[in-house]
């Protein structure tokens, strides 16, 4: 039998080393509550998130607001390399520009969300994601201008 799996029955495969394997979020024990919803949608984006406890920004739903903020805390600790304070203040920008609580010129579908960018950090560079979302951001509020 190959290293790592096992028969029914036997004992529950462990990861390298004998660690345990923590999980970095919050997972909910039970579903919500009858009456409570299951997702929400952020007004400023449109990301359809799970509801989290939390304040909302002006213009964000608390799950958005608490999402960007998961997000970037690697980042926003390491701000005194100039590169990556240029990259929080990227990811600030496209951010505000999605959840602008004065509305202003605003295409009706955002194409890039922070919840893109948390869903694909497992296998792209933090940096490269928000990068990216700015760009799209940029381009979907021009586009958006030129629309009207």
């Amino acid at each position: 039998m190959l290293p790592g799996l096992h028969r029914r029955g036997s004992h529950r495969p462990r990861p390298a080393g004998g660690r345990t394997v923590r999980h970095h979020r919050d997972v909910p024990a039970e579903p919500p509550p009858a009456g409570e919803p299951s997702t929400e949608t952020c007004p400023g984006c449109g990301a359809v998130l799970a509801p989290a406890p939390g304040a909302a920004l002006p213009g964000a739903s608390p799950s958005c607001a608490r999402l960007f903020e998961v997000t970037l805390r690697g980042l926003r600790e390491e701000t005194l390399d100039p590169a990556v304070a240029a990259v929080v203040r990227l990811a600030d920008d496209a951010y505000a520009a999605q959840h602008s609580a004065n509305g202003g010129r605003r295409p009706e579908h955002w194409r890039t969300t922070i919840a893109d960018v948390a869903a694909d950090l497992d296998v792209i560079d933090l940096r490269v994601l928000v990068e990216s979302w700015a760009r799209s951001v940029r381009e979907d509020v021009a586009a958006a201008a030129t629309r009207r």
